[in-house]
């Protein structure tokens, strides 16, 4: 049985996955329970004292002038939710939904937002029943967090909204009773604990970088199949040179290529010649596809802290007899690394796209012209290299900063703001164009490499040509492509590709 993943003890991205993707259980932790505990009964005391505490006793936002009566205090947190649940667009897809009840579960376990344990069992009961919120893609601007997407998230648990279940969509309600599940009556201060956070653009931002980072190995292996194919020079990521400039990336990607161009007869049969430097796209992939995976790796520590913390406001120090006000939510750490991470996602298709180019250039790779046989009545591989530069150009447009904007929202009150979802929405797109345009470059690197025959390819990039010809026959004639792109993207997204490779070489960095 899979162990489950434990709700209030750190979670890496890798979990997050887990339970997105691959459906793994989810429970609260037993101490994350007495944290829970202590931290409602200092709220219900709060409540009890009337004290003036913004979001428990007070309105919300430019509100928070305004004193609630007792008698409100139900009325205020679910009316939040349902005046708040005001998004648009295309729905999240179910992992990133999924991703964000953990999420939002993780960052109530911790103990500091004063929310009942029942409230975040209902969080978990989703995740086991597969009851999945239809939350709206569009609507945050990232500060007072992602408050449209979570008010989406939240409702069904008051048995609001629509939700994803047993392969439909249907009133949250009728999906909670098929499940044998109670909706709850949300108590002071809850709607506010469940809506306050970074919760939509964390998911996204999880597992867009648990993607890219992967994707990383796959552009070193689609580059390392480019060399061959174009006779360059493995020369270039030697050791000694990645080491007088010691980038971690551009070791790991230097190492990665040393190995995946070993024992290649291609790259015997041309040791002597006289070519000394190939072009920047082949001989600067350490440093290029090296520089994105640094830049992941930041992004990855960002945002694993932000899964890991408290980000709705007030927070409630119950053991100091406290709460405060402050600004957790405001998501500009995971805005600006999605940013970053943005471009150096762009960058792997860029580089990408180069070499596709030069296979498809007679008069630079030697080979026939798009990689064509019988040219002119074939043309060959030609609109691949259109559809790359267009998948690399939309992500120049994409890659522009959106935490460079802010607009101010809430009357003022809210002056200053991350956009960090619009990042994270806008480098998920960017991973789907680099992953296509990566595909694109091994289409084109197994059929250059078909016309050295009958010099081989190293072990390495042999396994890789195998794996692909399994899924995609030799271009001997013009025919439809596009069904032949998705099944070597395919393999590039569940890993087959790697596995294949790595069980004659060993892990790849």
């Amino acid at each position: 049985m899979t162990a489950p993943v434990l709700v209030g003890r750190p979670l890496a991205i890798a979990d997050v996955v887990r339970v997105a993707r691959e459906r793994a259980p989810v429970a609260l932790c037993p101490e994350a329970r007495t944290r829970v505990d202590a931290s409602r009964a200092y709220v219900e005391r709060l409540v009890a004292e009337g004290r003036v505490v913004y979001g428990v006793t007070t309105g919300f936002g430019k509100l928070a002038s305004v004193r609630i009566d007792a008698g409100d205090v139900r009325r205020l947190q679910r009316n939040l939710l349902v005046s708040h649940a005001i998004g648009v667009g295309t729905p999240l897809d179910t992992d990133v939904v999924r991703a964000m009840l953990l999420l939002r579960a993780q960052s109530l376990a911790i103990g500091h937002s004063g929310i009942r344990a029942e409230v975040i069992e209902l969080l978990l009961a989703f995740l086991a029943h597969g009851i999945h919120p239809v939350i709206p893609s569009q609507g945050s601007v990232g500060a007072s967090g992602d408050l449209a997407p979570l008010a989406h998230m939240a409702l069904p648990l008051i048995g609001e909204g629509e939700v994803e279940y047993g392969g439909g969509t249907m009133p949250a309600r009728e999906a909670l009773a098929a499940a044998g599940l109670a909706p709850v009556v949300l108590e002071a201060k809850e709607g506010l604990a469940l809506i306050n956070g970074t919760q939509a653009m964390t998911a996204i931002g999880a597992l867009v970088l648990h993607e890219a980072q992967a994707l990383c190995t796959v552009a070193d292996l689609a580059g390392a199949m480019s060399l061959e194919a174009l006779k360059g020079t493995v020369r270039a990521f030697d050791g000694r040179v990645v080491g007088v400039r010691p980038h971690p990336g551009a070791e790991a990607t230097a190492a990665n290529l040393r190995r995946l161009g070993a024992d290649s007869p291609i790259h015997a049969s041309h040791a002597d010649c006289a070519k000394l430097q190939d072009a920047y796209s082949l001989r600067c992939m350490p440093q290029v596809h090296g520089a994105s995976r640094d830049a992941l790796a930041h992004a990855v520590e960002v945002v694993t802290r932000e899964c890991n913390a408290v980000t709705d406001n007030p927070l409630v120090f119950a053991a100091d007899d406290d709460v405060i006000s402050a600004g957790n939510f405001h998501g500009q750490p995971v805005a600006l690394v999605m940013d970053y991470a943005k471009v150096a996602i762009a960058e792997l298709a860029n580089i990408s796209e180069r070499r596709v180019e030069h296979m498809l250039d007679p008069a630079v790779s030697g080979l026939p012209a798009f990689l064509a046989r019988h040219g002119g009545v074939n043309s060959g591989l030609m609109i691949s290299q259109y559809t790359a530069a267009s998948l690399v150009s939309e992500n120049k447009v994409l890659a522009h900063p959106a935490s460079a904007d802010s607009i101010p929202t809430s009357a003022n009150q809210e002056d200053h703001v991350s956009m960090g979802t619009t990042a994270a929405r806008q480098c998920a797109m960017i991973l789907a164009n680099a992953t296509w345009v990566v595909a694109i470059e091994l289409l084109c690197a197994v059929q250059a490499l078909d016309f050295h025959a009958p010099l081989e390819p190293g072990p390495a990039t042999r396994a890789a040509r195998d794996a692909i010809r399994a899924v995609v026959p030799p271009l001997t004639e013009d025919r439809i492509l596009t069904g032949d792109l998705a099944a070597v993207r395919a393999l590039v997204r569940d890993g087959t590709l790697r596995r294949d490779v790595e069980a004659v070489i060993g892990a790849l960095g």
